[in-house]
């Protein structure tokens, strides 16, 4: 096993001063029943932990760094913006320009507030929605994650689940008594809400594609018939995209499936791996923003210039290069790798990818949400993530998580991430 002595003492240092030792759960690595590794630097596809020990990474800083580690386009961009002043609380021209930018991008934005976390950007679209339709009641999907907002922490996906409290202490019964949480592809759960709660629901939120529950795909038509749904009951339809969003498509999911919703929240790769977030949608709702509307909100550091910079830079290289096109060749590769080394070993795993996004269920079968999800083999991903970590290869810390692949990945990174595969499972099956 690889030597993490340095780690070791800084998690024992860390935990002395921080809340279970991280600044977000997952970071932990409770769910595989171990102690989290300190980073030192990351290049391209690569990280190095304080103790220099060298990994492939698949986790990407939770999606943002789809170019890969540290890219020269964006550390220039943040250079040369710092040197100009790092905040400013006054508009900036860099807001002006990737507002503009997402509008393009995006199929169901016409304006955009800019903010500072997806789960800021998800607590103001409900707020908006609530708004806007005068209702207070909304629709969540059990394992869809939306950020650490009180109202839509419940049954939550990702660290939520991976901690085993899938609700949190401290939210009011009150607020959760606001949120109807449904399962997710069941459209059947979605009438019966409405017919019983449709005069007060002011929305629907959901990722598209959930993707802290591992990587969930909608069944054929599910989407269609949530559009449908709400414009019949006059409710908002609001798609989390903090993970999906500039990842899987230029556009997004809306932008693969062809549905558009009210509202959008963003996030991750509009920021180049500084704190971001934003959403957006009609212009009809989004004016009813403070200080044209009466919904309010605000932020010190909403829109700062490094974070609008670097989001910019990111998002100009992606183009040029035709990123997404070629991610999903490097996906395609990648599938094809994991594929090959099941096969090999005569296991039918369940394995879910879209363009550069993964997850590797360890259960046969189909996943259509988070209740398949926990029929997973929970042991054997504990045992495939430590055995792959130790041959140099980092997977998410959770099954409940999904990975992400940058176009710092090269043919070689795939080809050794497939051997390490393959060799991790035969050492768990065989």
């Amino acid at each position: 096993m690889a030597e993490r002595d340095l780690s070791s003492k800084l998690f024992a240092a860390a935990r002395e001063v921080i809340p279970g030792g991280v600044n977000s759960p997952v970071r932990a690595f409770r769910s595989v029943d171990g102690d989290p590794f300190f980073i030192q630097r990351a290049r391209g596809c690569r990280i190095w932990d304080v103790d220099g020990n060298e990994m492939i990474d698949y986790v990407g800083t939770w999606g943002p760094a789809i170019l890969g580690h540290a890219p020269s386009v964006v550390i220039d961009a943040v250079s040369h913006a710092a040197k100009e002043g790092v905040s400013f609380g006054i508009p900036n021209r860099h807001e002006v320009e990737i507002a503009r930018m997402i509008r393009d991008y995006v199929p169901s934005v016409e304006k955009v507030r800019m903010v500072n976390s997806g789960t800021e950007a998800t607590m103001t679209a409900i707020r908006l929605a609530r708004g806007y339709t005068g209702r207070d009641k909304i629709i969540k999907f059990e394992g869809c994650y939306h950020g650490h907002v009180d109202s839509l922490l419940v049954a939550a996906g990702s660290g939520a689940l991976t901690l085993g409290k899938p609700d949190s202490a401290g939210v009011p019964d009150d607020f959760a008594s606001l949120t109807m949480t449904l399962p997710y592809n069941r459209p059947e759960a979605v009438e019966e809400a409405f017919e019983k709660e449709g005069e007060n629901i002011a929305a629907i939120i959901l990722e598209p594609y959930p993707a802290n529950a591992g990587l969930i795909f909608p069944n054929e038509g599910y989407l269609e018939f949530l559009r449908e749904i709400t414009e019949k009951h006059g409710a908002l339809l609001i798609f989390d995209e903090v993970m999906t969003g500039f990842r899987v498509a230029k556009g997004g999911v809306q932008e693969l499936v062809g549905i558009t919703p009210d509202l959008t929240a963003m996030g991750k790769v509009i920021g180049g791996g500084l704190p971001v977030g934003a959403f957006g949608g009609k212009a009809e709702i989004m004016d009813y923003l403070a200080p044209d509307g009466p919904v309010y909100q605000a932020g010190t550091l909403s829109g700062n210039p490094l974070a609008m910079a670097a989001g910019i830079a990111q998002l100009k290289e992606m183009e040029r290069l035709d990123g997404w096109q070629r991610l999903e060749e490097i996906g395609q590769q990648f599938e094809d790798g994991v594929r090959d080394a099941l096969n090999e070993i005569g296991r039918d795993l369940t394995f879910h990818r879209v363009g550069s996004m993964f997850c590797l269920f360890f259960m046969e079968g189909k996943v259509e949400n988070v209740d398949d999800v926990k029929n997973s083999d929970f042991d054997a991903f504990r045992k495939f993530f430590w055995s792959t970590l130790d041959k140099g290869v980092y997977f998410a810390p959770s099954q409940y998580e999904a990975g992400f692949i940058s176009l710092a990945h090269a043919a070689e990174d795939i080809d050794k991430t497939a051997e390490v595969t393959r060799d991790a499972l035969k050492e768990i099956y065989s």
